[in-house]
């Protein structure tokens, strides 16, 4: 659609996605490890970083009015287009489609179960590693560290 109105358009992986991805599992994987080590944040800033050379890109062709650069993208994709327009100001403008939650609200009305389902599996190993027989408000609520240490205003 953008394409055919005049619009250069490009549409990526998401680090761990896709092509990007090495296997199946691979976001899982990335998402236990970012909650088992806390060293890690592959689910947000290595795609921004990829956001931000694509930018460097994009400016670079002559084809492209780099005062008009924007960017969207829905769910995951969406925080990722937040961060990247934050980081990077030739993006001009930012449309993110459902792209942050909060926990904080969903943790005191006790409404995360969709949340816990979109992600399961780093909340079972959360809920195995804190010697739970469910995945209750105390699992979520140290799950949700792991997005405080990459982005606090999701969590807060």
């Amino acid at each position: 659609a953008y394409a055919s109105r005049g619009y250069v358009a490009v549409a990526i992986d998401s680090r761990y996605h896709g092509d990007c991805a090495s296997s199946m599992t691979t976001y899982r994987e990335a998402l236990v490890s970012s909650w088992r080590k806390g060293d890690t944040m592959p689910f947000v800033f290595d795609t921004v970083w990829d956001l931000i050379k694509l930018a460097d890109y994009l400016t670079q062709r002559e084809d492209i009015d780099p005062s008009k650069i924007g960017i969207t993208g829905e769910s995951l994709g969406g925080m990722h287009a937040w961060y990247a327009a934050s980081a990077d100001t030739r993006y001009a403008v930012a449309v993110p489609i459902i792209g942050v939650q909060g926990f904080r609200w969903s943790i005191d009305h006790d409404k995360w179960q969709s949340r816990v389902d979109s992600i399961k599996d780093v909340f079972e190993e959360a809920r195995v590693d804190l010697g739970k027989s469910v995945i209750d408000k105390e699992v979520v609520e140290n799950v949700s560290c792991i997005y405080h240490r990459v982005y606090e205003s999701v969590v807060d």
